[in-house]
């Protein structure tokens, strides 16, 4: 047998093998999902201001700390920024990135170890339908959910439920809440480091909190400031100058 016929059957043969077995696992997990529509009419939970005759803020009411902005009220450089941190492929595939999905495959046959590979419609549909835990299970039907999502809603309107609904640290739901704690800044004030910072925090909140990590908050922002330069959302000077920059937060006045 030729060198071709040992390397291409084989290889066949795992092709057919992986459409077989993702066809089979498709239809066995596609029963009994959450409804979608739960996401698409979704109503979040914002703050209530309370102002006096004069028009001056005197209170606070909410559950969770967030103020809804719609996505084309948000700057270019923010939204850049969560696309360079969470998904760069994010307006060109369909809910799921094959190549996470792969490394994410090989990590798991190595180590027994399932990496995140989680889209930002993925995110979306574990934060709201699924539970947190990392399981072949979850990441099937997180797959499947992530397909009919994007097929519902377009990519403006699923990256502004993401924007407005992902957990950014300091009691701080969506972009424009955490814009506010930690920098008492409207979005569009934020320089593109700021706005890196903010991006850099859904990955895990509480281990780039710049109160306790700073190292790592730092680490992590200058990261996404790496990503945004690569992918041509920002020139090397603004790179440059905001990679030095020290992260000065206003977390000693949040609202």
């Amino acid at each position: 047998m030729s060198l071709i016929k040992k390397i291409f059957i084989p290889l066949i043969l795992f092709n057919l093998f992986s459409i077989i077995f993702f066809y089979n696992a498709y239809k066995y997990y596609s029963k009994n999902l959450p409804n979608i529509h739960e996401i698409i009419n979704y109503k979040p939970k914002t703050i209530t201001k309370i102002y006096d005759k004069n028009n001056n803020l005197i209170g606070l009411f909410f559950d969770e700390k967030r103020e809804f902005r719609n996505i084309n009220k948000m700057p270019p450089t923010l939204i850049n920024a969560f696309i360079s941190a969470e998904d760069k492929n994010f307006f060109s595939h369909r809910g799921y990135d094959p190549i996470g999905y792969f490394k994410a495959i090989i990590s798991f046959l190595r180590d027994g170890k399932l990496r995140g590979a989680s889209t930002i419609t993925q995110q979306i549909t574990k934060g709201f339908l699924l539970s947190g835990e990392r399981t072949f299970e979850r990441k099937i039907k997180e797959f499947i959910l992530a397909l009919r999502l994007e097929n519902a809603l377009s990519k403006n309107d699923i990256l502004e439920l993401y924007l407005n609904e992902v957990y950014l640290g300091e009691n701080s739901y969506g972009v424009v809440a955490a814009s506010n704690t930690y920098f008492a800044k409207d979005l569009h004030q934020l320089t593109p480091g700021e706005a890196a910072f903010l991006a850099s925090l859904p990955k895990s909140p509480d281990q780039y909190n710049p109160k306790v990590y700073i190292l790592n908050a730092v680490n992590r922002r200058n990261f996404v400031l790496k990503e945004m330069f690569q992918n041509g959302y920002i020139n090397e000077k603004i790179f440059k100058n905001e990679f030095k920059k020290e992260i000065i937060t206003n977390l000693s006045n949040n609202f």
